[in-house]
């Protein structure tokens, strides 16, 4: 696969993330901050929001699966994209429990593969997690300090 070929498809990638429900769906991600797999689970089934986070944590796994595969340049697809990486640190943690609560082993495998293999994968899945639970703490001060 060629280099253009490789932007083509992020770009048609890029496109998908703009539709009005998928990017409503984005933004509900941002602010989805499970503590545990049951969370998770809960959350999926909600009939209000659970859509929004299938649809989120689905997208990024099948583009995660045309990286894996050769459809789309690796390098390429890490240095255009860092959503997939907040979105797998949030889930991440409980990775292991939902893949055997759902019989599973191979849930999100390549959206693992894709972050863990680019430069500093698993260094960048860290980081992003403790950036996120700054921002948590920075609402949660905020919210307190207009009480």
């Amino acid at each position: 696969m060629s280099k253009v070929e490789s932007a083509d498809l992020i770009l048609k990638l890029y496109d998908l993330r703009r539709e009005e429900t998928m990017r409503k769906a984005r933004n509900w991600m941002f602010t989805f901050n499970p503590t545990s797999a049951e969370d998770i689970e809960k959350t999926m089934m909600d009939p209000e929001v659970g859509g929004y986070l299938r649809m989120v944590m689905s997208y990024w796994d099948m583009a995660a699966t045309l990286v894996a595969h050769g459809a789309i340049d690796a390098e390429l697809f890490s240095e255009t994209n860092g959503e997939q990486i907040g979105v797998f640190a949030k889930i991440e943690p409980f990775l292991g429990e939902l893949r055997t609560k759902w019989e599973m082993p191979e849930a999100f495998k390549n959206l693992e593969k894709v972050i863990y293999d680019s430069p500093n994968g698993k260094e960048r899945v860290a980081k992003t997690r403790e950036w996120m639970k700054s921002i948590q703490e920075q609402i949660a001060a905020a919210g307190a300090a207009s009480a």
